[in-house]
């Protein structure tokens, strides 16, 4: 193991090591060069998520190799539970030729370090506790490395490379540096969550409710969802997410969250009295909020570049695809002449990244609107909870999840549709 005191070079520094960056690093150890990781805390750490992965996140998964075998500590979901309308549905993940037909459940505390180790086994290296505080700029005002504080003794360090991937989280520190800030015409969600002991623990469907009271959906809780996750170990990941705090107000998504489990049938054991972990929360930036996603030497990745879906505030499974779309692109833009040849690969990033989410986020961001409407939330659960069939519906179109034009019905739809949309 190096100094992280001591700083380097590398042919690409990758600033974070969640899901996006560990994808970002495997991808550039993959294609033979230096990948050097820095992660400011040191794992196992915790990291505010709902741990649920769809078959979006499974296919990523399996594309870089994972083992997602239940032998190797994977706890696979058959599909959604839905509490809406004081109806209540049990539907399956759908059958496609492009995804797998399940989910998982693995904790962010044991998924993130997971990740690393498996870039790390590609040839990538790992710097823990080493804190990125800002970019280092050449006389052209590029990025040609970062400024750090490593170690207990918070040392200055400097690492240099050609390229930084920026897969810091919402906070990016380094895109906002150079004058990338997040768009506030875009959503941006929050979510709260905790992990509870309850006889639930082992359920193989993700509960998702929108009747977060008695009377079903609230002001305060629109647009939104409360979750229990089973972490197949007798505690249960259960929170709630907001997915829209554009228009402000006095909602407080932890009293949203304590009202819609006072709730629950107290046999269910998902209120505080049970918990094993303090309630904390996140926030979550969609709808491609923070862009160009390329600029001067830097790529965003994962929620730096605002990936998470609006329609269900998933953001795992575009973090892997972000993070290995940056690391793709990097090593081809490496291979090219220095000069405009590579920048016209860096360039395509950006339009890569639209061309892949735009028009699917902006339909999230249509449904978001719609969702915003208590009335409306409760009504169209009350009767589209009664036809599976136009729940399993949703689900796919929700979770981006079809196999397009080669599809049924239902999937050339979504294409006509989506290719009639425009791009955030």
């Amino acid at each position: 193991m190096t100094d992280p005191t001591a700083g380097g070079s590398a042919d690409v520094v990758v600033v974070g090591a969640g899901p996006a960056g560990s994808a970002a690093a495997w991808a550039l150890a993959t294609a033979g060069l230096d990948a050097v990781v820095l992660e400011k805390a040191r794992f196992p750490r915790e990291k505010v998520c709902g741990d649920g992965l769809t078959p979006r996140a499974v296919r990523a998964l399996d594309e870089m190799g994972v083992d997602v075998s239940p032998a190797a500590g994977w706890v696979r979901h058959r599909g959604l539970r839905v509490f809406g309308g004081g109806q209540v549905v049990e539907v399956d993940w759908p059958t496609l030729d492009s995804w797998p037909s399940y989910g998982l459940i693995r904790a962010r505390r044991d998924l993130d370090p997971l990740l690393a180790e498996h870039a790390v086994a590609a040839g990538a290296r790992l710097e823990q506790e080493v804190t990125v505080t800002g970019p280092l700029l050449d006389d052209a005002g590029r990025v040609a490395g970062v400024h750090a504080q490593a170690g207990p003794g918070k040392e200055p360090v400097t690492w240099r490379a050609p390229l930084v991937v920026s897969a810091e989280g919402l906070s990016g520190r380094l895109a906002k540096a150079i004058g990338l800030t997040r768009r506030e015409d875009r959503p941006l969600g929050v979510a709260v969550r905790r992990y509870v002991e309850t006889p639930r623990g082992e359920d193989p469907w993700l509960d998702i409710s929108f009747d977060l009271s008695a009377e079903g959906p609230t002001a305060d809780a629109m647009p939104g969802y409360g979750w229990s996750f089973g972490m197949g170990d007798g505690t249960a990941n259960v929170g709630f997410g907001l997915l829209d705090t554009r228009r402000g107000g006095d909602a407080d998504p932890r009293t949203v969250l304590r009202r819609w489990l006072a709730s629950l049938p107290p046999e269910w054991q998902l209120g505080e009295e049970h918990a094993v972990t303090p309630l904390r929360g996140a926030g979550l930036p969609m709808a491609l909020n923070r862009g160009p996603a390329y600029t001067r030497g830097l790529l965003l990745a994962g929620d730096t570049a605002g990936v998470v879906n609006p329609f269900n505030g998933e953001g795992i499974s575009y973090a892997l695809e972000t993070g290995r779309m940056a690391g793709e692109t990097a090593a081809a833009a490496l291979a090219a002449p220095e000069g405009p040849a590579r920048e016209a690969v860096l360039r395509r990033y950006p339009q890569r990244l639209r061309e892949e989410y735009g028009r699917h986020h902006r339909l999230g961001t249509a449904f978001l609107a719609l969702l915003d409407r208590p009335g409306l939330v409760r009504f169209a659960t009350a009767h589209g909870l009664k036809r599976p069939g136009m729940v399993a519906a949703a689900l796919r179109l929700m979770g981006n999840l079809s196999d397009g034009r080669d599809g049924d019905r239902f999937d050339r739809l979504v294409a006509v549709l989506t290719r009639l949309t425009p791009s955030v």
